[in-house]
């Protein structure tokens, strides 16, 4: 194993699986964040009730909360291994180019140039996503321990909050559809047969995930959704506590 990683075509295989589980992870938590497009409901809102169940999955032959922490080590192992891979990698790369080898290859895709780019600019979003939403560390706008609709509805009718999700969800796409054309290429899933299908099914899938993540913050801004049934933050809610 740890000759297969020490090989460029190894690397590029970590790098590849490690990508392929963050971005099942990414349309998985897509779809759980629509859960909020049901609005803020009479009792409880519809995403606080998935949050409440992802919480207690597979109680009780495990904690409270256990699978999350599975899962959460697994999506910390691919990030790591994707992360060590990706700049391996890339020094790798430079250290085998000749001085004459010119600095931009003709041919590349923007995306392909944006990609490390893109790639340190969501690994920062990432960071400040877990401290808003999760740990509730950045506490800008009013946040409660699992009212989720709550959280989501007052952070997004600040213009500013809105405004960096939606660049961050833009490059997140820019990132994920030229990954998601290397995976299929790194695996040798490739040919000229199939070349468009793939190159088509990228486009499509980044499509859907970054319209799906966007629509979150769009649609609670413009008042699309309704207010949270508490209808304003009051005092507990600006205390703070744990989140999702």
């Amino acid at each position: 194993m740890r000759e297969f990683w020490d090989s460029t075509i190894g690397k590029k295989v970590f790098v590849a699986v490690g990508g392929t589980i963050l971005v099942a992870y990414l349309v998985l938590h897509m779809a759980g964040n629509l859960w909020s497009l049901a609005g803020p409901g009479t009792v409880e809102p519809h995403i606080d009730e998935y949050a409440s169940w992802l919480r207690n999955f597979g109680e009780p032959l495990v904690p409270y909360e256990g699978t999350l922490w599975v899962v959460r080590a697994i999506l910390l192992a691919a990030l790591v291994v994707h992360l060590v891979g990706v700049i391996q990698l890339r020094a790798r790369n430079r250290k085998a180019r000749p001085p004459e080898y010119p600095a931009r290859r003709i041919g590349r895709s923007w995306e392909s140039r944006l990609m490390m780019v893109s790639g340190v600019v969501i690994l920062v979003f990432l960071v400040v996503h877990i401290l808003q939403f999760s740990t509730l560390t950045i506490d800008v706008t009013p946040l409660v321990e699992g009212a989720i609709y709550a959280n989501l509805y007052w952070a997004f009718q600040e213009w500013y909050v809105v405004l960096f999700y939606l660049v961050a969800v833009f490059l997140v796409g820019t990132h994920l559809r030229h990954a998601i054309w290397s995976v299929f290429q790194t695996l040798g899933v490739d040919s000229p047969e199939r070349n468009g299908q793939i190159k088509a099914g990228a486009s499509l899938l980044t499509v859907v995930i970054v319209a799906g993540f966007a629509a979150v913050p769009i649609l609670f801004f413009t008042g699309a959704l309704g207010v949270p049934i508490d209808n304003e933050p009051t005092a507990a809610v600006l205390a703070g506590g744990g989140g999702q």
